[in-house]
């Protein structure tokens, strides 16, 4: 099946959005010339796009929550939340619902798309809600504005953020600051809050040599940044993320021999719903009233030389 891309462009960069995948960034890169390219996020495979796999974007929209929920079930004031596993190969209800279905779309500016989804609420998740994206680029590189708004009669819970494949290159380093790391057990799941030495690491910045990570980190400052250092193929590049509250958490997954990984502004940690005992700065989540909006905005700056 032929998907239809939407694309943005200003200046030397390009974005190609999919709303059709699950509201999804297809690719994100700056025109070098000569017909070179540099990708600030993995681009999607002509393959990927005609299996419409939103895990196989550039970055897909997390919404109305982030990462996993414990054999997707929950129960919230009194409402029970009961999920489908995302696939059959984990228990686990994944990212939400906004990656799996189609966001409608209208070209706002040659550089300004708005991609909008409404979602009617079901006995898995009984809320219905409103999201809209506005995804720009500028001279600074992409601007993701992401909101969800409450439909529904009774107060939501909600989680928002956004999943990103970054490219992993020869020597590419990690820099953020976080304040604490949840440890996993087997399923990725949360089990105790710890301050490992690698947060004093990311603080400093450290290549991704040997990490392998799938975890959630709880008081990120909103800055992150990854550099591909200059090699014989390429100049040295850079790709800052800049997030404002609610993404006050990170997570980064890191998967053994992946040539990619991700870096994901979310604004709850996994499972946050089944959590007891901790600080809500340590778990996220917000609550919508009825009628309300959760808005978050995420920059990608781009720098090369």
């Amino acid at each position: 099946m032929h998907t239809k891309l939407l694309h943005l462009r200003h200046g030397a960069l390009r974005a190609q959005l999919a709303p059709g995948i699950g509201g999804s960034i297809a690719r994100f890169y700056s025109e070098l010339g000569d017909g070179r390219r540099w990708h600030w996020l993995r681009p999607a495979t002509d393959g990927a796009l005609r299996a419409r796999d939103a895990r196989a974007m550039a970055s897909f929209p997390l919404l109305p929550f982030s990462n996993r929920l414990r054999e997707g079930r929950a129960t919230y004031r009194g409402r029970a939340i009961a999920l489908q596993p995302h696939d059959s190969t984990a228990p686990h209800a994944l990212h939400g619902l906004g990656w799996q279905l189609p966001w409608q779309s209208k070209r706002i500016a040659p550089a300004h798309a708005r991609l909008s989804l409404g979602y009617e609420g079901t006995a898995g998740w009984p809320w219905p809600f409103q999201a809209t994206q506005d995804i720009r680029l500028d001279d600074q590189g992409l601007l993701l504005e992401l909101s969800i708004r409450n439909l529904g009669t009774s107060p939501m819970p909600v989680g928002l953020g956004h999943h990103p494949y970054l490219p992993r290159r020869r020597g590419t380093r990690l820099a953020a600051d976080l304040a604490g790391m949840w440890a996993t057990d087997a399923d990725c799941l949360p089990t105790q809050l710890e301050q490992p030495p690698l947060l004093n690491q990311l603080a400093r910045g450290r290549t991704l040599q040997g990490l392998h990570l799938d975890n959630n980190f709880c008081g990120w400052q909103g800055v992150a940044r990854v550099d591909w250092p200059a090699s014989g193929f390429h100049r040295h590049a850079a790709l800052t993320l800049r997030a404002q509250a609610p993404l006050t958490l990170l997570a980064l997954y890191l998967p053994p021999q992946a040539p990619w990984f991700c870096v994901e502004p979310v604004s709850n940690c996994t499972d946050w719903l089944n959590l007891d005992g901790y600080p809500p700065e340590a778990t996220g989540g917000n609550e919508l009233a009825s009628g309300a909006t959760l808005h978050s905005t995420l920059r990608f700056e781009t720098f090369m030389k």
